[in-house]
């Protein structure tokens, strides 16, 4: 069925919901997935799959976490420009869209192992985009950063939107302050906040108030 569905994805245009049709227990990033594309002999047709695939995560990735959006948008389109160009065979294409496949589904085991939800790997991912910043704290320092800076920003969100100005203005207050209370790198604050707000008013209703 999964391979039907991708197979009727290849003639359609522009990005498709791949997933609404799968159920949340099936992942299209599983190894033996990924594995009997490699082995298609359509190479073509794997290409196209993997392309669409990519795109789609990616996309899902541009509501929920900017930084890792980012990331792999910028792989994806290196690689398929390489290959427009002729720099990358058929196969060379396929591998590294199935490398950039297993960095996409390594990531998100990694917020599992680390007891991180959605939100919170976002955040996670803004504060340690800095290679620095991880050479500075140990992973269990910044899982427990992320944690209170989730929290803080959760307990404080209002729902009143017409003061966004002045929300904006007071979550990068809180979040300065919460940066320097962990001794995190002055020079890199300024840059982890700016991604850290983008992430917080991405989607203003995440981070509403919970009965």
């Amino acid at each position: 069925r999964i391979g039907e569905l991708l197979k009727q994805s290849v003639k359609s245009e522009g990005v498709i919901n791949l997933f609404s049709d799968v159920k949340a227990e099936f992942s299209l990033f599983d190894a033996a997935f990924l594995d009997e594309i490699a082995k298609m002999k359509e190479k073509n047709i794997a290409i196209e799959l993997l392309k669409k695939l990519l795109k789609e995560r990616v996309h899902l990735y541009e509501s929920t976490n900017i930084v890792q959006a980012q990331k792999f948008s910028e792989l994806l389109n290196m690689t398929l420009s390489n290959y427009i160009k002729g720099h990358l065979t058929n196969g060379d294409v396929i591998e590294h869209l199935l490398d950039l496949a297993k960095d996409i589904a390594a990531s998100e085991t990694a917020a599992d192992e680390m007891g991180l939800n959605k939100e919170e790997k976002a955040f996670y991912d803004a504060l340690t985009k800095p290679q620095a910043v991880k050479d500075f704290y140990s992973n269990e320092q910044l899982v427990a950063l992320t944690k209170d800076l989730t929290d803080m920003l959760r307990r404080n969100r209002t729902i009143d939107w017409n003061r966004r100005e002045a929300e904006r203005a007071n979550m990068r207050r809180l979040v300065k302050r919460l940066l320097k209370q962990y001794k995190y790198p002055p020079e890199e604050a300024e840059d982890a906040m700016n991604v850290v707000e983008v992430n917080y008013t991405y989607e203003p209703e995440k981070f509403k108030k919970s009965g």
